[in-house]
């Protein structure tokens, strides 16, 4: 029963930490965070090599290997899960509008988003071009003004590996995650 059923269950979770795990470490890499990636890295490894060596000793079991698989395709899922609940650093996003963009400009600066206009010319003549720098985790608030005051707008969203200066939505100043992981 232990070969057949609670191995291969330990297998699978196992795959699921070390691959989250993993997923999680990559954005850290990422994004600069040099004193916790290591250290994920390390726990990341002893998972694995726990894992690996259990289906070693039991290789004619092929219970292990179809959990062995299916925990790495559910840790990739659950990986990038966690990634977007730590929704960590900031995004550039960029909004390029032919639309008079006075009323998004105003809400953007009512909702104490920082912003940066600039008078631009496109193929059709001028255009607005607005930059925002955002925490990730209020793009969704960032997009939804964008939808709501000019849904034909054309915007982008780019990841930022580094800001200068502390960013702050003034109503939502937190970078827990940024400043817990910095330390």
């Amino acid at each position: 029963m232990f070969d057949y059923l609670i191995l291969p269950v330990l297998i699978f979770f196992a795959r699921i930490a070390d691959v989250s795990l993993g997923t999680v470490r990559i954005i850290f890499v990422s994004k600069g965070f040099k004193k916790v990636a290591p250290f994920i890295g390390f726990i990341e490894i002893l998972i694995w090599i726990i894992a690996i060596s259990r289906i070693m000793q039991n290789i004619d079991n092929w219970f292990c290997y179809v959990a062995y698989a299916g925990g790495f395709a559910t840790g990739n899922y659950v990986g990038m899960l966690i990634e977007e609940k730590l929704a960590i650093g900031f995004e550039l996003v960029r909004v390029i509008t032919k639309k008079d963009a006075s009323h998004l400009i105003l809400n953007l600066k009512e909702k104490g988003y920082g912003i940066t206009t600039v008078k631009a010319h496109g193929i059709d003549g001028e255009v607005a071009v607005i930059y925002i720098i955002v925490n990730r985790k209020n793009i969704k608030e960032v997009v939804d003004i964008i939808k709501q005051f000019n849904p034909n707008a054309l915007y982008t969203i780019e990841d930022i590996r580094f800001v200068n200066k502390e960013i702050y939505h003034k109503y939502n100043a937190d970078s827990r995650w940024a400043s817990f992981f910095k330390r």
